[in-house]
């Protein structure tokens, strides 16, 4: 895990201090609510409905227990007593004090942490694969790239004012867990027919009001021109990227407007003069890097516990866990564990001020002190031996973090919503609350296979509801909170974008609205096909043509024996 070296403390000690006297210059009003709106956003701090709101950037979503044990502290001592992980790998607290900011920075510090670049228009924290390193169809290790670019990103002079934030992603696996194509740049580290490590090079992705996949604009990048790469990208997006319109100044808009191939030729004539430059990276740098992340002290075990196969026969609610929360892990005898933070009846991505102390806990004790956040908000200890699975289980149950719902239909993306955000249209947790209470029987959700279901409170789509298989939309109609509904959305390896299905619906509709679209499913379903599956076989009119065919009767579902 990445340390900071002299040059993290030294600049992040400044940006307290720095902080610490704005603060103190807004409280005796020596700055004006406008002059200090941008001081405040570039460390993190938003002015939401009820009270500030603070974003810690959680780097690549890397966490080590020491950590997650100062997230605890500062969700009992300045917040609520609790916390909520976002799907940029974060973890945000909604209830704060102004004047107490400077005091969360500094304890943050203390840990090796901050909120720099959790807001405003520049390049913000980095994603990856919450499972880097440890995954079973890893091809390469995307940390040290990300790590590279989160120092060469912080404070980086250029790139401060942009004309729109700015979102990168890294994904090293088969599989696309990082989402690459829903980011301003998205990178997947790929190998060429000789050997050599680079990239391939998507630009110009976004969700938001305009959601757009990207593009490839490089197939094949040599590591050692990352940096200069992305600088060429930045350069002429900074340069002729929108700032006379927000809804028009990502760089999605950009890449739309002059074309793939236009913008690959301008970042290319840009590239020139920076093209084996100071920013070119040498072996030395990315071997310096890639030693914060060699590997734990991994003991040497049998591929399968002999015991893990007897608990789980002898303990359903175990077996269920182990299929669902229980991911292939590259070494022998260990294992992926995700703990999930979708119990019913809970926002999901909220966790307590004890859960998340009993997460570090749990960390120290099973996984070499190592925690990581998913963009799906939840958490994962990414090293736990197969023979300590069923004890870490009993645990996380007892916590209130092992429902086994990852990848089902109660495992959803949901962002805070109008009970929190001034952006927010409608709010999303009472829409998750009463989805997840409609379909809250683990043996019907299994039954049902997986499906992401994603829900955002407005357009600008923090809850991704644009890629989730089924895709919730809060929306204003007429001062009321009415909601959208799309199908078809997906990530990773086959992301695509969800088509609505017709007028928007009541709060109150939508559990049974999604009733119907799963009878729908259940009844055209072949075999084992999953749910995006079925949508994409036979499209979406016979799922519109079954929600919209009788009024929905407020308050009475059609319940699960429809499905028999």
């Amino acid at each position: 895990m990445y340390r900071y070296d002299q040059y993290d403390h030294q600049i992040i000690g400044e940006r307290v201090a720095q902080y610490r006297d704005q603060v103190r210059r807004r409280l005796s009003d020596e700055l004006t609510e406008d002059e200090f709106r941008p001081l405040r956003l570039q460390n993190g701090l938003y002015l939401q409905r009820h009270a500030y709101m603070l974003r810690v950037a959680v780097p690549y979503g890397l966490l080590s227990s020491t950590q997650v044990r100062m997230f605890a502290h500062i969700a009992r001592k300045y917040d609520r007593g609790y916390g909520h992980f976002t799907t940029r790998q974060n973890i945000q607290f909604n209830w704060i004090e102004l004047e107490q900011t400077p005091d969360i920075l500094a304890e943050l510090a203390s840990v090796e942490m901050h909120a720099v670049q959790t807001s405003g228009n520049c390049i913000r924290n980095t994603t990856s694969d919450e499972y880097a390193g440890v995954a079973a169809d890893e091809l390469f290790d995307p940390r040290p790239y990300a790590e590279i670019l989160r120092q060469w990103s912080t404070f980086h002079p250029e790139f401060a004012y942009l004309p729109r934030k700015f979102k990168v992603a890294v994904n090293g696996a088969i599989e696309d867990r990082a989402a690459t194509g829903m980011h301003d740049i998205g990178l997947t580290v790929v190998s060429d027919a000789s050997g050599e490590v680079g990239f391939r090079v998507m630009v110009g992705g976004g969700l938001g009001r305009t959601p757009i996949i990207g593009s490839v604009i490089r197939e094949f990048l040599p590591v050692r021109h990352m940096l200069s790469y992305i600088e060429a990208i930045m350069r002429v997006y900074n340069q002729y990227g929108r700032r006379d319109n927000i809804y028009k100044a990502r760089i999605k808009i950009l890449v739309k407007s002059l074309g793939i191939e236009e913008f690959a030729r301008q970042v290319d004539a840009e590239w020139v003069d920076l093209k084996d430059g100071p920013s070119t990276l040498t072996d030395a740098e990315l071997q310096r890097v890639a030693a914060y992340f060699t590997p734990p002290a991994y003991e040497t075990l049998p591929a399968q516990d002999a015991l893990l196969a007897q608990q789980q026969e002898g303990n359903k609610a175990f077996a269920n866990w182990i299929k669902r929360n229980v991911k292939p892990h590259k070494v022998p005898g260990y294992a992926i564990a995700v703990l999930s933070l979708k119990k019913t009846g809970v926002p999901p991505g909220d966790a307590t001020a004890t859960q998340i102390d009993t997460v570090a806990e749990l960390a120290d004790r099973y996984s070499f002190g190592e925690v990581r956040v998913t963009h799906e908000q939840n958490l994962v200890l990414a090293d736990v031996k197969q023979s300590e699975l069923f004890a870490l289980w009993g645990e996380a149950k007892a916590a209130g973090m092992a429902t086994p719902n990852i990848g089902l239909l109660t495992d959803m993306i949901c962002c805070p919503g109008g009970d929190f955000c001034s952006l927010a249209n409608a709010k999303s947790i009472p829409i998750a609350e009463a989805i997840a209470e409609k379909f809250d029987n683990i043996d019907f959700q299994h039954d049902i296979g997986e499906i992401e279901l994603n829900i955002s409170g407005c357009i600008n789509a923090c809850g991704h509801h644009h890629i989730g298989n089924i895709g919730i939309l809060g929306v204003d109609k007429d001062g009321a909170e009415w909601y959208q509904v799309s199908l078809g959305g997906g990530q990773g390896n086959n992301i695509a974008i969800g088509k609505i299905i017709g007028p928007s619906f009541s709060a109150h509709q939508m559990p049974e609205v999604i009733d119907r679209i799963l009878q729908v499913y259940v009844r055209e379903r072949r075999d084992e096909e999953r749910f995006i599956d079925t949508v994409q076989r036979i499209g979406i009119p016979p799922f519109k043509e079954h929600v919209y065919a009788t009024p929905i009767k407020i308050g009475h579902p059609m319940g699960e024996d429809a499905y028999a």
